[in-house]
């Protein structure tokens, strides 16, 4: 069954009430506040997987613990709208078990109306990043 992790659900719930524009500024307010990589993986791009399908360089790795697993991304500050995106995911999903992060709807960001300010190259890019966490959840979640 598709269905939206409750913190997830709520940042779609928050974009829902925003129309034009104001999407993209908010979508830029996550932007900013993407945490760097912990120190422990500064320089590790290597150990990282990477999201080849984006134009712009697109990093994950997944960290485990007791079951769950948690997403840490490196992406250019260039980048806003992805690293906007990445964010959401991030808190979004937060230590979460690997079933939740396979339930999410492959094109849930549409009813967030991504769709009405991102290009769709823009809206296949952030499709790949979560397609990728998906994958990550069910190779190394478990």
């Amino acid at each position: 069954m598709n269905q939206l992790p409750e913190k997830l659900e709520e940042i779609v719930e928050d974009f829902s009430f925003l129309e034009g524009r104001e999407k993209l500024e908010y979508l830029l307010e996550f932007s900013e506040s993407l945490p760097p990589l912990p120190h422990w993986l500064e320089g590790k791009q290597a150990d990282m997987d990477q999201v080849h399908e984006c134009m712009t360089p697109v990093f994950i790795y997944p960290e485990k613990q007791d079951g769950r697993i948690y997403f840490h991304f490196d992406i250019p500050a260039e980048s806003p709208t992805v690293r906007g995106f990445a964010f959401i995911l991030q808190q979004g999903l937060g230590w979460a078990a690997p079933e939740s992060v396979l339930a999410i709807p492959p094109d849930f960001y549409r009813q967030m109306g991504l769709q009405e300010v991102l290009s769709g190259q823009r809206l296949n890019g952030m499709g790949a990043m979560l397609a990728h966490l998906k994958n990550l959840a069910q190779t190394k979640g478990a």
